[in-house]
């Protein structure tokens, strides 16, 4: 799944960096289901009190899986979001995606969010096509 970018921001690249606000824009546009989960994620963090909030329901369809798993694969992609909406992500499997408070990556509970055994715990049959 690629992202729709634009001529404009193509001829930016081509001749130089381009602005991060402009880089997340075109994900907000191409990767419509994976942005909006993300900053839902990111508005019940910062309006709670809870080290993290997490996504279990799986996406209605594949292309929305797609982009979940286009955005989160990507080093860029993720990197800016996290950037943008001011949070440190997280991801288990076909659709479980956390976003935790930055400063938590060396904490207990995202540690034990990413940890192997979690990992394992969080599989099941219907994921193994996902």
């Amino acid at each position: 799944m690629s992202l729709d970018v634009s001529p404009k921001l193509l001829a930016e690249a081509e001749s130089g960096d381009i602005r991060e606000e402009d880089f997340v824009d075109t994900v907000r546009t191409s990767l419509p289901y994976a942005y909006d989960l993300i900053a839902s994620l990111a508005t019940e963090l910062k309006g709670g009190t809870a080290e993290f909030t997490d996504n279990q329901t799986p996406p209605p369809s594949e292309q929305d899986r797609g982009q979940l798993l286009r955005a989160l694969a990507s080093d860029a992609i993720r990197g800016s979001l996290e950037r943008h909406f001011g949070v440190k992500l997280a991801f288990q499997n076909c659709h479980r995606v956390a976003a935790f408070r930055p400063g938590a990556r060396d904490g207990e509970t995202y540690g034990r969010f990413t940890s192997l055994r979690s990992q394992v715990l969080n599989q099941s049959p219907e994921f193994r096509d996902c």
